[in-house]
């Protein structure tokens, strides 16, 4: 099976996500940007705001900690809710075999390698 990686989604003209997704390896792309279901409710710029070294790296850190059941002190204008990460981790087995698609650049952490790896570890 080909392994799902992670797409940066592009404004540029013509872009076009499942056509880009299909010819990256074959397999189709879901967006998991904000705003939308799958969005990483933990923002880069809290975290930079708060003076974490690394913001992109602290909320992706945040991401995964959160789904894992450990909230711990991120910044947060708003805590999400419980319902919030239950309703993703509901939708994790829904991204296995599909790129995920997100706005991060592609060399910087992204809460998208995260469902990545979990949607790789779900059951099929």
């Amino acid at each position: 099976m080909t392994k799902p990686v992670r797409i940066r989604l592009s404004r540029k003209k013509g872009f076009n996500l499942q056509r880009h997704s299909l010819a990256t390896n074959g397999l189709p792309a879901v967006v998991v940007a904000r705003p939308g279901p799958l969005g990483n409710p933990f923002k880069v710029e809290m975290a930079a705001e708060a003076g974490f070294q690394n913001p992109a790296k602290t909320a992706v850190h945040a991401f995964e900690d959160w789904l894992n059941g450990d909230l711990w002190a991120y910044p947060c204008q708003r805590i999400p809710t419980e319902r919030q990460r239950d309703a993703i981790i509901a939708r994790i087995p829904e991204l296995r075999g599909f790129n995920l698609a997100c706005w991060c650049r592609l060399d910087a952490p992204c809460h998208a390698d995260v469902l990545l790896k979990l949607a790789c570890e779900a059951a099929p």
